[in-house]
C-alpha cells in the first residue's frame, strides 16, 4: 500500500522548509523500518495537533491500552497510544494493517489462507491440523502466512466473544507433573467424561525433543486410544524443539486456533521434568499439577517451584495399595500449600485425590475446576490474567526472535567460531566473549 504522509492521520507541527508535508511518499513497512530523519525530528520536537483516532465503544480505555478501529477512507488500521512522559503526554500513532501482509501474498498463498480459515471456523478437524502445522513451521515464508491466518482468526475470535457477552469462549487448563504421574491416563478418562457431557475437547500434548538427535517420540496420542477415536476430541502432540518451560514456541497460537475451531475446553499437557517447567501457567486459565503418591514429603513440595504456580493439586493413582500413601501425600501437600503466598484474592489452591483406573474423584475434581472458573470470572481476575498473559507471551516471542536475529547476523556469525575457540582454550572468559559479540552486533546495527 502507498500513502502520502500529508494524508496520514497524524500531523506534525513543522515548518514547510524543514519537513514539507505531502512530498514524501513511501510504503508503511518501509516508513517503519527507515523513517525519514525530518519525520523523526518532528516526532520528538513537535506535537500532534490533530488526529482522527476513533475506537469501538466497547473497547476499554486506560493507560497503555490501545483503541483501534478500521478507517475505511484510508484503508488501514489506526491505533492510538497514550504514552506519558516526565512532563508531556504524547499521542503516538501507529498504522498497522492486515492489507500490508495480504498484498504480498500470491494467489496460491491467498487461496491457502482462505481455505484454512474457512475450514477452521466451519470446525473441520483437517483444517485445524493443517493450520497448526503451518504456525509450527520455521520456514520464513510460512511464518508470514501463519501471521495472516492468525490475524483473521483473532478477528473472528473477538467477534464470537462479543456475541458471548464478553465471556471467554473456552476454558484453558494446563496439566503438568513428573514422568509417571499418569497424565495421559488421566486425560483419556477425563476427556471421555467431558465429551459425554457435551463438551468439545482439544488436547495439546507437548513432548520433549532430544538434544542429541533433535527428534521427539510424540507418543501421547497412542496412549489415548479411546479418546483419539472420539469425534468431539482433538489430540495434537507437538515437540518442544529445545523450547524451555515445557511448552512449544507456538502453543499459545495453537490455543487460539483450537478456540476458533469451536473447542470449548483446551487441555495443555506439558513436559514435567523439572522445577522450571511451568511456562504453561502464563497461557492458561487454570494450572493443575498431577503428582504420584510417592512424590516425597511436604518439604520437597515447597522446594518445587512448580507447586507455587498450581491452582489445583491432584494426587493420582489413589487406588489399591496406593490409597494410604495417597491420603498421606494429600495431607502433607495441604499443609505445604498453607505456607505459600496466595496468587489470587478469591481462590486458594486445593488438593484432591483421584484415580483414572477407577474414576474415583475425577468428577469432583471437574466440579472444583468449574468453581475456579466461575469465581475467577465473576471477580474479573480471569480477564485481567488473560491480558497479562498476552503481554508476557509477546516478550517471550521477542526474546526468541532477537536471539535468532543475533545468531543470523553476518558479522556475528563470522566472529562466533573464533570466540568460541578462544573460550574453549581458556584464552577468553565466557563473559568477555559474550560482551564482544554483543558490541559487534550493536556496531553493525
Amino acid at each position: 500500500m502507498r500513502f502520502s504522509i500529508g494524508e496520514a492521520t497524524s500531523h506534525i507541527k513543522s515548518d514547510a522548509s524543514r519537513f514539507p508535508l505531502g512530498t514524501c511518499t513511501m510504503s508503511i513497512p518501509a516508513l517503519l523500518l527507515r523513517p525519514p530523519q525530518p519525520l523523526l525530528r518532528g516526532l520528538f520536537t513537535g506535537s500532534f495537533h490533530r488526529h482522527h483516532c476513533v475506537s469501538h465503544s466497547s473497547t476499554p480505555r486506560g493507560r497503555g491500552l490501545s483503541c483501534a478501529r478500521p478507517l475505511k477512507s484510508l484503508g488501514f488500521q489506526y491505533t492510538k497510544q497514550m504514552l506519558p512522559s516526565n512532563s508531556l503526554r504524547r499521542e503516538f500513532c501507529t498504522q498497522t494493517t492486515l492489507k500490508d501482509y495480504t498484498e504480498e501474498l500470491s494467489d496460491k498463498e491467498q487461496r491457502l489462507v482462505d481455505r484454512l480459515y474457512t475450514g477452521l471456523i466451519q470446525r473441520q478437524r483437517a483444517c485445524l491440523a493443517e493450520s497448526i502445522t503451518l504456525i509450527e513451521s520455521t520456514h520464513h515464508r510460512k511464518k508470514d502466512l501463519a501471521q495472516v491466518l492468525l490475524q483473521k482468526v483473532l478477528v473472528y475470535h473477538r467477534e464470537q466473544e462479543q456475541l458471548n457477552q464478553g465471556k471467554p469462549l473456552a476454558f484453558r487448563v494446563g496439566l503438568s507433573g513428573p514422568p509417571g504421574a499418569g497424565k495421559s491416563t488421566f486425560i483419556e478418562y477425563f476427556g471421555k467424561m467431558l465429551t459425554e457431557r457435551g463438551h468439545k475437547l482439544s488436547v495439546l500434548a507437548v513432548d520433549p525433543s532430544s538434544f542429541t538427535s533433535g527428534g521427539s517420540l510424540l507418543g501421547d496420542k497412542t496412549r489415548m486410544v479411546e479418546l483419539s477415536k472420539d469425534l468431539n476430541a482433538y489430540i495434537r502432540p507437538s515437540p518442544t524443539r529445545g523450547t524451555l518451560g515445557g511448552v512449544t514456541r507456538t502453543t499459545n497460537e495453537a490455543i487460539l486456533l483450537c478456540e476458533g475451531g469451536g473447542y470449548d475446553i483446551i487441555l495443555i499437557e506439558t513436559v514435567g521434568v523439572g522445577q522450571s517447567e511451568f511456562a504453561v501457567a502464563d497461557m492458561v486459565d487454570m494450572f493443575v499439577l498431577l503428582l504420584p503418591p510417592a512424590g516425597g514429603d511436604e518439604l520437597q513440595g515447597i522446594k518445587r517451584g512448580i507447586v507455587e504456580m498450581a491452582d489445583l493439586v491432584a494426587v493420582t493413582k489413589s487406588d489399591g495399595d496406593f490409597v494410604v500413601p495417597a491420603r498421606r501425600i494429600q495431607a502433607e501437600y495441604v499443609s505445604a500449600l498453607k505456607l505459600l503466598r496466595k496468587r489470587s484474592e478469591v481462590w486458594s489452591p486445593q488438593v484432591v485425590r483421584i484415580s483414572a483406573k477407577t474414576g474415583e474423584g475425577i468428577a469432583e475434581m471437574w466440579d472444583k475446576m468449574r468453581d475456579f472458573q466461575n469465581v475467577m470470572l465473576a471477580s474479573g481476575e480471569l480477564t485481567a490474567k488473560r491480558r497479562r498473559q498476552q503481554k508476557v507471551w509477546m516478550w517471550n516471542l521477542i526474546q526468541d526472535n532477537v536471539l535468532e536475529h543475533f545468531r543470523a547476523h553476518p558479522t556475528v556469525r563470522e566472529q562466533i567460531p573464533l570466540l568460541e575457540s578462544k573460550v574453549l582454550s581458556g584464552a577468553l572468559p565466557p563473559g568477555l566473549a559474550a560482551d564482544l559479540l554483543l558490541k559487534t552486533f550493536q556496531k553493525r546495527n
